[in-house]
């Protein structure tokens, strides 16, 4: 007899004893459930590019294979197409600006109009059957390059490449046009090769093969690449993307670490104030002079205080504070292990070249560490 009384009042759970069901089936689909819809509104941007002839307008891809086309001062969407099934991988304006073209996961080449096309009009682009992983457009004419397993020239009236370049098996991950020889561009391997390839010739012209893998932020001269003019080593994880000013005189690159950071391609490692990403898959807009004001500036003033700062430019606590370079802890950690190893290195290399017999183990500077060897 049990001596509770609630003993008499427990209600009985019915139990499917069914072995093709799970007793959590209901809370896991739950899971589930949560999960992909928080997925459903993560977008992810893969790719982004300027438009040729607006600087106020880009174009960004996303990972669900949306791309978008933005209105930078107003911070306004002005169209919205879902181009691709999967990544975008890439994005490049037509150098006249009417229109862009999108590459992904879906084997496709598409082109769409930079404004939406009006009622009842449809746009049908595609062409393609290999997955590609870049694209750019000819500055000055109707022909654009993928790369891919290999390298494809194409006209813009027609579904087949014109002109195909190859050398080795491995893939490319992009290929830009040189933005001064037009005819001349150049690709990055998965073997850590760089290739120069000329439209008007049949075969590549050169490979430049690494010591690492290309990470897009060597500043090299295409009439000598034996070495790099610059090595730039401001970053402490990889290189994701770089790209350069209008003018020339500077680029800026997005790295791994979370920072994106302005350089000058005659310094060597010196790069400007980092820029600290914290909001992940989004377009952010920086300035590229972090205290210079937006909108109706004294001129006066900027050129009163900029000839204060060179005049006193030597000072100790004016070059102190000019040369300073606020970091996050974890960059500023990983840069103090990243020097400790580089120093330890060099402490090594200079061991091994003085107890060595003379001539057998050269010292080499760092430019000339990164390059094994070039193949024409």
């Amino acid at each position: 007899m049990c001596v509770y009384p609630s003993c008499y009042n427990a209600e009985k759970m019915p139990r499917n004893y069914d072995p093709t069901l799970h007793p959590f089936e209901v809370p896991r689909e739950y899971t589930r459930a949560l999960n992909a819809t928080k997925l459903e509104r993560v977008d992810g941007i893969s790719c982004i590019t300027k438009h040729a002839k607006s600087l106020s307008t880009i174009i960004s891809g996303a990972c669900d294979g949306e791309v978008k086309v933005w209105n930078l001062p107003k911070r306004e969407c002005l169209r919205t197409v879902q181009a691709h099934e999967g990544y975008v991988r890439g994005i490049c304006s037509r150098f006249c600006g009417t229109s862009f073209f999108t590459v992904g996961d879906d084997k496709t080449i598409k082109q769409w109009n930079m404004e939406a096309p009006g009622y009842g009009v449809r746009e049908e682009p595609g062409q393609g059957t290999a997955v590609f992983t870049g694209i750019d457009h000819h500055q000055r004419e109707g022909t654009f390059v993928t790369c891919g397993q290999v390298v494809d020239i194409w006209d813009e009236q027609r579904s087949s490449p014109i002109r195909s370049f190859s050398w080795g098996v491995d893939s490319f991950s992009c290929v830009p046009y040189n933005p001064v020889e037009l005819k001349v561009l150049h690709r990055l391997a998965s073997n850590r090769s760089i290739v120069l390839y000329d439209t008007r010739e049949s075969a590549p012209l050169r490979k430049v093969i690494m010591q690492l893998r290309s990470n897009t932020l060597y500043t090299c001269d295409i009439r000598n690449l034996d070495v790099p003019v610059n090595v730039h080593m401001d970053h402490v994880s990889a290189v994701l993307d770089v790209d350069y000013s209008l003018t020339g005189r500077e680029f800026v690159s997005a790295s791994f670490d979370k920072t994106a950071k302005e350089h000058f391609p005659s310094s060597l490692s010196l790069s400007l104030s980092p820029y600290r990403e914290r909001e992940r898959m989004s377009i952010r807009l920086w300035k590229a002079n972090a205290s210079e004001k937006l909108g109706l500036v004294k001129k006066a003033a900027a050129n009163y205080n900029k000839k204060l700062i060179e005049k006193f430019q030597h000072h100790p606590q004016v070059k102190r504070i000019a040369r300073h370079r606020h970091l996050p802890r974890d960059v500023l950690k990983q840069k103090r292990e990243l020097r400790e190893m580089k120093e330890a290195r060099r402490r090594k290399e200079q061991n091994v070249h003085k107890h060595s017999k003379p001539g057998s183990v050269p010292l080499l500077t760092e430019k000339e560490k990164h390059v094994v060897a070039v193949v024409e």
